[in-house]
């Protein structure tokens, strides 16, 4: 047996669904949070808005939910793409045997 092989052993039952979304959006809400805090500390959004969009109107409201959903999404987008990643390989069969 070399040292890629493991042993097949019981499998530890998967999470559920609810469970891998909440793995995924609470954090990503927390981390949106947080981000939404120091972006806004430093940054009004009625003066970002109007250098993106000239001659428009923004609420400070509006602009600090817009800029938490914004923040949420990119985090979201982050975990899903982690949770993906750390999903176990399909089995397709025993390990063959190498000669």
């Amino acid at each position: 047996m070399n040292g890629l092989e493991t042993v097949a052993g019981p499998r530890p039952p998967r999470p559920s669904r609810s469970q891998q979304l909440g793995a995924v959006l609470w954090p990503s809400f927390f981390a949106a949070g947080i981000a939404t805090m120091v972006f806004f500390a430093l940054f009004d959004p009625v003066m970002l808005f109007g250098i993106a969009f000239p001659g428009r109107e923004i609420t400070r409201e509006l602009g600090y939910t817009a800029g938490f959903f914004l923040f949420w999404l990119a985090t979201a987008a982050a975990s899903l793409f982690t949770s993906i990643l750390l999903q176990p390989p399909v089995a397709f069969g025993p390990p063959q045997a190498r000669d």
